[in-house]
C-alpha cells in the first residue's frame, strides 16, 4: 500500500515565524526539522496527522490541551493526536545555539496497520485492548527505547542508504509498537480502576510500592499467579521492557526525588531505593540520566537541573 501525506498538506498550520524548516517525505511519513534562532512565544503549530516530537538541541515551554506547561529537553519526546495544536515558548534559541527539534509525522493508516498487528499478537488482559495513537498527548521523559527508534529513523532520513524505504518502514513499525507499549504503561500507571481486575496492573502498582524490598520475577510471578516465563514474557509485551528493567527505573527515580531532597549519604540513598550494590547503583543511574548520581547531586545544589 502506498501511505502519502500530501492530502494533509493543506491543514498543517504553522502561523509564527521559525527560522528555518526542513522537510523529509517517504511514501508514509514526513520528518520535519525545525530550527529556532531567536527567543519567541507563543509560536502555534498544528498537524492533521499524528505527530512525535523529539528534541535536539536547546530547550523550549510546551503548552498542551489538558496539560500544564512543561519544560521539552533533549532526550525527551512528545506524542500528539492529530489537529492537537501546540503552543511553543523558545526561551533559550540564538543564533550560536538554536533551538533544533525534529517532527515525525505517520500516515494513520499505517500507524492502524501496525496497531492490528500488535493487538492480534500482543497479550495485553485490557477488557478493551483496541490501542491507537489518538488518544491524549504523551510527554515521555525517559523512554530510551523510543529515543533510540527515533534517532535511527532521523539518521535513516538524512543518508543514502539504497534500502532507506525498506529501512523506515521497518524502524516507522518498530516505533509505533514503542509508543503503544508507552502507552499501555502510562495506562497501567495512571487508572487506578484496573488495579483490582488486571494482573499487570496489580504487579506495577505492588513494585511502586515495595521499591526498598529485595523483588524477583519468580515473586512477581507468584503474585501473578503466572508460571515466571510467561509472566516476563506478558510483562514485556505489555510494557515494552522486563520486569527488572522496570523495577530500576521506577528507583531511580525514587533516588533522583531522595537527592533531592535530602542530604543523605549516596550509599544510603541507593539501598533505600532498593539497591544493595552502590556500583550497580551507579551503573544503573548513568544508563537511564547520562551523568552519575554524584553529578546529579552537584547540578541539583547549583539549580542547574531538576527533574
Amino acid at each position: 500500500m502506498n501511505y502519502n501525506l500530501l492530502k494533509y498538506e493543506s491543514s498543517r498550520k504553522l502561523q509564527t515565524f521559525i527560522e528555518n524548516r526542513t522537510i523529509y517525505s517517504a511514501d508514509y511519513a514526513e520528518l520535519n526539522v525545525f530550527e529556532t534562532q531567536q527567543i519567541a512565544k507563543k509560536v502555534d503549530l498544528q498537524f492533521s496527522y499524528p505527530i512525535i516530537a523529539s528534541m535536539l538541541s536547546g530547550k523550549k515551554i510546551m503548552h498542551l490541551k489538558h496539560r500544564n506547561p512543561f519544560d521539552f529537553f533533549p532526550g525527551e519526546s512528545v506524542v500528539l493526536p492529530s489537529n492537537e495544536k501546540m503552543i511553543i515558548d523558545f526561551p533559550l534559541a540564538t543564533t550560536t545555539a538554536p533551538t533544533r527539534c525534529l517532527a515525525l509525522g505517520i500516515h494513520p493508516d499505517k500507524i492502524q496497520e501496525t496497531v492490528r498487528y500488535f493487538n492480534e499478537n500482543t497479550r495485553i488482559e485490557f477488557e478493551n485492548d483496541n490501542y491507537d495513537l489518538q488518544g491524549n498527548s504523551a510527554h515521555l521523559e525517559n523512554n530510551i527505547q523510543v529515543q533510540y527508534v527515533l534517532d535511527r529513523i532521523f539518521k535513516t532520513f538524512l543518508s543514502d542508504e539504497k534500502a532507506k524505504d525498506v529501512l523506515l518502514d521497518l524502524m516507522v513499525k518498530e516505533l509505533v509498537i514503542r509508543l503503544l507499549q508507552t502507552k499501555a504503561k502510562l495506562m497501567l500507571l495512571d487508572d487506578s480502576s484496573l488495579f483490582d481486575n488486571n494482573r499487570m496492573a496489580f504487579i506495577v502498582k505492588y513494585m511502586r510500592e515495595n521499591l526498598s524490598k529485595n523483588i524477583s520475577v519468580d515473586q512477581l510471578a507468584a503474585k501473578a499467579c503466572m508460571s515466571s516465563s510467561n509472566f516476563y514474557k506478558t510483562f514485556r509485551n505489555t510494557l515494552g521492557e522486563s520486569p527488572i528493567d522496570y523495577l530500576n527505573t521506577e528507583r531511580i527515580k525514587f533516588a533522583k526525588k531522595l537527592i533531592q531532597q535530602t542530604t543523605d549519604k549516596l550509599a544510603d540513598i541507593a539501598f533505600q531505593a532498593g539497591f544493595n550494590n552502590v556500583s550497580y547503583f551507579n551503573r544503573q543511574f548513568k544508563k537511564l540520566e547520562s551523568i552519575t548520581p554524584n553529578q546529579y547531586r552537584k547540578n541539583v545544589r547549583a539549580n542547574k537541573y531538576v527533574s
